[in-house]
């Protein structure tokens, strides 16, 4: 069975290039448009390999997202992933803070996230 992941963005383009990218190395993909949107997503019993959010966004930033998962049963280890235009240390520090499992900045090529997801989730 293939392993999901959950990607979260509010560029429409972005979710398109990556939910691609994503599908055609093999992955299953949920996406949401923000971090309420996503929280909701897994509240409602979706249960990914691995989340990948961006920073900035509307309604609830990756940031706060990010905090509420951890908070969450059933989702204190599973691996989240940001990718973002975001490249100031403070935020690297804050998301490893609330509980980031890494950082990704963008622009990043399908084929180079396909090869960190793999480092991070064995198996893959």
């Amino acid at each position: 069975m293939a392993m999901t992941i959950l990607i979260v963005d509010d560029s429409v383009t972005m979710l398109m290039s990556l939910k691609t990218a994503l599908t055609m190395s093999g992955f299953q993909v949920e996406s949401a448009n923000s971090g309420a949107a996503a929280l909701e997503k897994l509240k409602s019993g979706i249960k990914p390999d691995l989340i990948v959010t961006d920073i900035n966004m509307p309604v609830m930033g990756g940031l706060e997202l990010i905090g509420k998962v951890r908070a969450l049963s059933g989702f204190r280890f599973t691996p989240i992933l940001t990718l973002t235009t975001e490249s100031e240390t403070s935020k690297r520090v804050e998301a490893k803070r609330v509980g980031a499992t890494g950082w990704l900045v963008k622009p990043l090529a399908g084929a180079d996230l396909v090869k960190v997801i793999k480092q991070v989730l064995p198996g893959a």
